[in-house]
């Protein structure tokens, strides 16, 4: 079991590395093309690679599934994913919206927030908060502060976006935490992306000068956001969920934001300063502070992955099973990030 979740782990850190550097992308795309034209090619993109997964597992199942049963599997999670889709879609255009005036690193701490919003709302449900969780907030505002607030008591129109839409990733994880447990976490992912596509189309048109222009130029970033950090980094967390203990989970998941900032000083040469440094480690504390509470409460047989929050990012069948995807997301993914 010690192999497994060896690999596990790094396969969730692989995922969070892709999330990270996702933001990069996402920060060189901002230049070239619309919020929603990026988003809608790029969810497409990712929708592509996991209906691609799911048919290999398909084939190359000892047991295949009857097609009854998969096309059941396909109806049960339409309604969710597309509400799942419809959160992905506002959270992903509001982050991308901010990709063009804020730092990668800070665009990438500042979206983390989500996870410590998760638990925060889940205690105004009814569920019983903790210790944990109030630290993490503290630790997590006093972060944000120090990040997104200048010296002059001031915030840019682009870190706003960013807090607005960690709202949004936090509703779409509910959705996915609500409805997921039963659901096929790659078909429910494929819904969702579909969704996320198709709505920001006609998005695209209303409000871009430039609808579907400069793809050509920002063909890279949008094949790593859709190919590498909406579909491979996706699939690498289902994978790696399955082996990984909660607490290993929330803490690579952190790990996110960290690579997030270590990309756009590596490859866009950008420096949050000692303030912003200060601020992201506050935040990066807050969330493993926040989601070590949460595991610590969870108590799931050994074959149930644990729920971890992403970007980025930013979701049964015998397959798979769902999780809380971020991201960019990821994730996400985080979020897809």
């Amino acid at each position: 079991m010690s192999g497994r979740r060896t690999r596990a782990n790094l396969l969730l850190l692989l995922a969070s590395a892709i999330w990270g550097f996702a933001f990069v992308a996402q920060r060189i795309g901002a230049q070239y093309v619309g919020p929603f034209t990026f988003n809608s090619v790029r969810f497409a993109l990712g929708a592509l690679v996991v209906v691609a997964i799911i048919a290999w597992r398909g084939l190359t199942a000892r047991h295949p599934v009857a097609r009854a049963k998969r096309r059941q599997a396909w109806r049960d999670v339409l309604g969710p994913g597309i509400a799942a889709g419809v959160f992905l879609t506002v959270a992903s255009a509001l982050q991308q919206g901010a990709m063009s005036s804020v730092p990668a690193g800070n665009a990438a701490f500042i979206t983390g927030l989500y996870m410590v919003f998760v638990p925060v709302i889940a205690a105004f449900r009814g569920h019983r908060s903790s210790v944990s969780t109030v630290l993490g907030v503290v630790s997590s505002v006093i972060g944000l502060y120090l990040i997104a607030v200048t010296d002059a008591f001031t915030i840019g129109f682009g870190e706003v976006l960013l807090i607005i839409s960690t709202l949004a990733w936090t509703g779409q994880i509910l959705v996915i935490d609500h409805y997921g447990g039963r659901l096929s976490a790659l078909r429910f992912a494929v819904v969702q992306f579909v969704t996320c596509s198709v709505l920001s189309a006609p998005a695209a048109f209303v409000t871009e000068p430039h609808p579907f222009g400069g793809i050509d130029q920002a063909l890279v970033p949008i094949l790593y956001g859709g190919l590498l950090s909406v579909g491979i980094a996706f699939t690498l967390q289902v994978v790696g969920q399955r082996d990984a203990l909660a607490t290993h989970a929330s803490l690579i998941m952190a790990m996110e934001s960290v690579f997030g900032a270590l990309g756009g000083a590596l490859i866009l040469g950008e420096s949050m300063g000692l303030r912003g440094y200060l601020g992201a480690a506050l935040m990066v504390a807050g969330v493993v502070i926040s989601q070590l509470g949460v595991a610590a409460r969870t108590v799931r047989p050994p074959e149930t992955p644990p729920k971890a929050g992403s970007s980025g990012p930013q979701a049964g069948v015998a397959e798979e099973t769902p999780h809380e995807a971020g991201k960019s997301g990821p994730s996400a993914g985080s979020s897809p990030g």
